[in-house]
């Protein structure tokens, strides 16, 4: 039995090669689980899978896992390691992962190969991967291969992989919050390869780090530090280079970077502790958010939406050809074969399967060799046979899968010749041979020990309780009883890590032969751990939203108890958000959990159907000091596609679980969330109806939040976004990078705003039978920018009924616009006389209106997408307009001529009021719109009032950015600037 030594606290991309004592170098396991160098092509070494040709091959780095092989080159070729073009027709090519070398950097080689990739991951994360999608200039993090055709990548980092090689993938992505297993207090770089952008540098020596044409590179997913691996020849720094490695500080002014620089030597030489960078004080610090997410994906856990199906490794169908060897065996020569592989009896049943090319008279030792590397499977042959599938098995029969496990090897069948000819490719079934014993990596999980992981031998005889009585000993906890610790089984799957926690007189050789029987990659994506058998009190937290505002603590509980069968000792209300319709549930059972979450969505109440989101519980007590985090709101219908888009690259750059969409559960969740965190600020990403609807929940929450009032930034997506020019955020998004876009966030300065609220109290005419008024209820709206009434609202919401019957059209701001041209010009001869239809007060004093079609309220100088409507004449009987006055501003237009010539800045509005308080009546059905959403409101009255208190907005600063790695100290929002001073 041996023990390995902990490698620190760097994981294999930060420290480069796997050190001594990391799992891939445990003395124990190198003389068996390496596999020989062979002569039989491995994925992507048939015709036409790149630009070589076989060649000699040569044994690789021993502790990475390669397995390389000189080849001639015959095509233009780029080292994987400097990204430097490769001169002359040699080059060295990994037959396992398609690792492209030079000679030269062979003994450079950190980056470890694909087989052993797994091995290596320090915290077990699944990823959530999206729906398929065209990705230009990015590489596959598997095979290493160009996504030319629709690919996969994860929602949370920037994983990169083709369909076909998600199973292979390592669960390597960011821990974004603690869930009880391996939770540390410090937080480390987590370093991903290649796909980076072709101008990236290094931030320690400041040479060319990035390629398009291989994967190379490294890149912190949390801090953005860009490096290249250790012992790249490019990287490596001189006495005479030690100012711009950054031991002293360069001289002069220094570009602005996109990222944080880092001051050491390349990646090996930075500290492991990661600062999260430019953005630190916006992050959500992993390490301050908890969420036991036992019996959810991680696609539950961060909200994102499904993929569709037919996606991803669960439900790709195996007769398609593979990412892998399969896309180079199509066109096979004649003296060729094609082969289906399957790596066990899971395979068989789903049809999923590898396809590799050999020689029609290749030795049996070399076809074995060729499907072990096509699973990534770089043990000894020896330990493996393959197994001829019977055609009833691939055919649909179940009942020669008894068959398919006592069918010949290869040895028994023969070799084909090269005149065979099939209709279809033949399939073989990898078996792993008995084994009388076997060594076994035991990982001490979170107990504080010292090493990374210690080996041991398993015989026949071992148990669960054997294994954990012999690793105590040499983890140093001998002195405490077996009794208080447990063997766990871990599944690391790229989409999801399961835990299982094994029985004290479960076998343990015969559960590894049935994990070996069921899936040999399943194998090795398994660990075992000893971890303490400590009690862990499950506590999920379930947002419902959907349900009938206005009801009672105990009315909700009925409905969801009647709804849903809620447990009354599993399930208790934590939260209630009556005006919304919207509870939250505290559960304290895992199981109960999952299945009221899937339960929930597929349940409808009243007609409307229920919204189910896991919510994270935010340890605000562990917030640094200097933290402000942000909290994003994304609306994806806005802005055509780019919503989704920005959506993806904000939960990359922050942490995922302050970042929520919109059209799933609303604003309500993020401020649920939030609502312990003493100071935050906020990012709505979308129109001005929906920074409208934020400020509308905000304005509900404020007393429950722990920020009363937390300041707004405005990422202009809809089509007039006028709050967003009048805060300087643009006239709308497009295309910026959204790492600036936040640094433009932390730089903005808070500046207030009035906030409305419009009173509508509407009742219809008469009605002839009894004489008495239908009246309807009060509703109660709240206004940021304007209100029209009349020509302005019925063109609004003509656009708004377009868009309702054909919404896939309106996909671009140029269309909306052009859609409200066409619109307006349908009602260029229309005339109601609104001023005959409706009377106004201001200030409890009637106004008398002039020859009108729109009347127009107006809070902020910006309307119909940028138009000044009150204009820049100064005026003796009004003040000049600011939009925290505590006044609005009331303009008339005659018809839609007038519009236009405003929007053209022809002419502007007629004055005709400015106050504080208003009251219209509305003598007929008039058409109405605040803040861009339109309705037909009833004969009644509308009183327009100011809301209090003021809401605290951001502007963006006209002062040029501060450099990188120079982060603005946080400011205390609730001190904003006055809306009129300079800034």
């Amino acid at each position: 039995m041996e023990a390995a030594a902990e490698p620190g606290t760097r994981s294999w991309l930060g420290g480069g090669s796997p050190l001594w004592g990391s799992p891939a170098s445990s003395p124990d396991l190198g003389s068996r689980g390496r596999a020989r160098p062979g002569p039989g092509p491995g994925p992507g070494s048939g015709p036409g899978s790149g630009p070589e040709r076989a060649g000699t091959r040569i044994p690789g780095p021993a502790a990475l896992g390669h397995s390389f092989r000189k080849v001639t080159l015959t095509k233009p070729t780029f080292c994987h390691l400097c990204s430097d073009f490769i001169w002359g027709l040699a080059g060295f090519l990994c037959d396992v992962c398609n690792f492209m070398s030079h000679e030269k950097c062979l003994k450079h080689v950190k980056t470890p190969c694909t087989s052993v990739a797994p091995s290596l991951v320090r915290v077990p994360v699944a990823h959530c991967f999206g729906p398929r999608g065209l990705y230009k200039r990015k590489f596959c993090a598997v095979c290493r291969k160009g996504l030319e055709a629709p690919a996969l990548r994860c929602e949370v980092c920037e994983l990169h992989v083709h369909p076909d090689c998600v199973p292979f993938a390592c669960s390597d992505c960011r821990q974004c919050h603690q869930d009880g297993h391996r939770d540390h207090d410090t937080h480390h770089h987590h370093w991903r390869e290649g796909n980076l952008p072709s101008s990236a540098r290094c931030e320690v020596c400041r040479k060319a780090c990035g390629s398009s044409d291989v994967l190379a590179g490294l890149r912190c997913e949390w801090c953005g530090i860009q490096s290249r691996p250790r012992g790249s020849r490019q990287s490596c720094v001189g006495p005479s280079e030690s100012r711009r490695a950054g031991r002293v500080p360069p001289k002069g002014p220094r570009l602005k970077a996109v990222l944080p620089q880092a001051h050491s030597v390349c990646c090996a030489a930075v500290a492991p502790e990661c600062t999260f960078g430019r953005l630190r004080t916006m992050i959500l610090p992993p390490a301050c958010v908890r969420l036991l997410s036992r019996n959810f994906s991680k696609m539950h856990c961060f909200r994102i939406s499904e993929s569709e199906p037919g996606e991803g490794d669960e439900s790709v169908d195996g007769s398609a050809p593979a990412a892998g060897p399969a896309k180079d065996v199509l066109a096979s020569e004649s003296s060729k074969q094609t082969l289906k592989i399957f790596d066990g009896s899971d395979a068989v049943q789903r049809n999923h399967f590898r396809v590799i090319s050999v020689p029609r008279l290749a030795r049996s030792e070399e076809v074995l060799e060729a499907a072990l590397r096509a699973f990534y499977i770089m043990e000894d042959p020896r330990d493996f046979e393959l197994q001829a599938l019977p055609s009833s098995v691939q055919t649909g029969d179940t009942g020669g899968q008894r068959k398919a496990r006592s069918g010949g090897t290869l040895e028994e069948e023969g070799s084909r010749g090269p005149g065979t000819q099939e209709a279809s490719p033949e399939a073989w079934t990898i078996r792993a041979l008995p084994r009388p014993e076997e060594v076994l990596k035991i990982y001490p999980a979170w107990l504080k020990v010292g090493v990374a992981y210690v080996s041991l031998r398993v015989t026949p005889q071992s148990t669960a309780r054997t294994v954990v009585l012999e690793v105590l000993p040499l983890l140093g906890r001998q002195a405490e009883g077996p009794e208080s610790f447990q063997l766990v089984e871990v599944l690391m799957g790229s989409r999801q890590v399961q835990r299982t926690v094994l029985a004290e007189e479960e076998l343990l050789l015969n559960r590894l032969r049935d994990i070996r029987k069921t899936s040999l990659r399943q194998m090795g994506q398994t660990r075992f751990y000893v971890a303490e058998s400590r009690a862990v009190v499950p506590r999920v937290s379930l947002f419902v939203g959907g349900l009938p505002p206005g009801l009672s603590p105990q009315e909700y509980g009925n409905l969801l108890e009647e709804a849903v069968a809620t447990k009354a000792g599993l399930v208790s209300l934590s939260h209630i958000y009556s005006s919304q319709g919207a509870v939250v549930l505290d559960v304290a059972c895992f199981a109960e959990a999952e299945r009221l979450y899937m339960l929930v969505r597929d349940t409808s109440v009243h007609g409307r159907p229920l919204t189910a989101l896991v919510l994270p519980d935010v340890l605000h007590t562990k917030l640094p000091p200097d933290c402000c985090p942000l909290l994003v709101f994304v609306n994806p219908k806005s802005g055509g596609l780019k919503g989704r888009d920005l959506l993806c690259s904000f939960r990359k750059l922050l942490n995922p679980h302050q970042v929520f969409e919109l059209t799933n559960g609303g604003p309500l969740p993020g401020f649920h969330v939030f609502s312990q965190v003493p100071c935050f600020r906020v990012l709505v990403c979308g129109g001005d109806g929906t920074v409208g609807w934020v400020l509308a929940a905000l304005e509900e929450m404020r007393y429950r939040l722990a920020c009363p009032e937390p300041s707004v930034a405005i990422l202009p997506l809809g089509t007039g976004n006028d709050l967003g020019r009048v805060l300087r955020w643009g006239a709308g998004y497009s295309g910026e990078d959204p790492l600036s876009v936040l640094v433009s966030v932390d730089e903005a300065d808070a500046v207030l705003m009035d906030r409305w609220t419009i009173l509508l109290d509407g009742h219809e005419a008469s009605s002839a039978e009894n004489g008495l008024a239908d009246m309807e209820p009060p509703k109660i709206v709240q206004m940021s920018n304007y209100c029209g009434i009349g020509i302005d609202a019925e063109l609004s919401l003509d656009f708004h009924q377009a868009r309702e019957e054909e919404p896939g059209k309106f996909t671009s701001r140029f269309h909306n616009k052009g859609v409200y041209v066409r619109v307006g010009l349908q009602k260029m001869n229309h005339s109601r006389s609104l001023h005959k239809e409706i009377r106004l007060q201001v200030e409890q004093q009637e106004v008398e209106l002039p020859s009108i079609e729109g009347l127009i309220f107006i809070n902020i100088p910006s309307w119909g997408s940028g138009a000044d409507l009150w204009g820049s004449d100064s005026d003796s009987r009004f003040e000049k307009p600011r939009m925290d006055d505590g006044l609005l501003e009331v303009v008339g237009v005659t018809g839609v001529m007038h519009m236009g010539q405003v929007q053209g800045g022809l002419r502007s509005g007629i004055r005709i009021a400015q106050g504080s308080y208003f009251r219209v009546t509305l003598l007929k059905p008039t058409p109405v719109q605040v803040d861009g959403e339109p309705w037909v409101q009833a004969p009644g009255h509308m009183i327009i009032s100011a809301a209090s208190p003021k809401v605290h907005m951001l502007r963006k600063t006209k002062q040029k950015p501060k450099k990188a790695g120079t982060p603005k100290d946080t400011r205390a929002d609730g001190v904003p600037a006055p809306e009129g001073d300079p800034k």
